[in-house]
């Protein structure tokens, strides 16, 4: 009998270049780093990243955030899980089962701004990448950065997770 490996990162890839990058693999790595670094395995948890191109990207961002335009990244979490007093981290989610894993949210990834990006600051497109999933993944767990106090604890954890990795800070 063989025991079957348990995968936090379900992919949907809808633009094939996302292939080039292994972002089923690439999201498996960022996502549990983000997540080992709140304190949370990846046991019991679920989380969709979605590998598109800036004119899908550009749809959702019209569609959920009234602004017709491409962006890097979106987050969908499942259920609000963020804190009320700035700086402040949020609760954390309790995992499910195996069977029934908890939902996290989806993360929507969008190509040609993702590459675009990586070569304007001079980066690797996978260390870019990689960063954006943690992003994305601290967000569906209820961090942000409306407030200074916010963003200085969701970049302290980032910078953590992607060290973790081996990618440098990006700030």
């Amino acid at each position: 009998m063989t025991a079957r490996m348990e995968r936090l990162v379900d992919t949907v890839i809808e633009d094939e270049r996302w292939l080039t990058l292994s972002l089923d693999d690439l999201g498996e790595k960022a996502a549990s780093a983000a997540l080992a670094e709140v304190g949370l395995g990846i046991g019991g948890f679920q989380i969709c990243i979605m590998g598109c191109d800036d004119q899908r990207i550009a749809e959702l961002n019209a569609d959920f955030r009234g602004k017709p335009q491409p962006t890097n990244v979106l987050s969908w979490p499942s259920e609000e899980r963020g804190s009320e007093t700035p700086g402040e981290a949020p609760e954390r989610p309790d995992p499910g089962s195996f069977e029934e894993p908890e939902e996290l949210g989806d993360i929507a990834l969008a190509y040609e701004t993702c590459l675009r990006e990586a070569g304007e600051q001079g980066k690797r497109a996978l260390d870019h990448v990689t960063h954006l999933i943690v992003h994305g993944t601290l967000h569906l767990l209820g961090y942000d950065h409306m407030t200074d106090e916010d963003a200085d604890l969701m970049e302290t954890i980032e910078i953590r997770a992607l060290d973790r990795l081996g990618v440098a800070n990006p700030y």
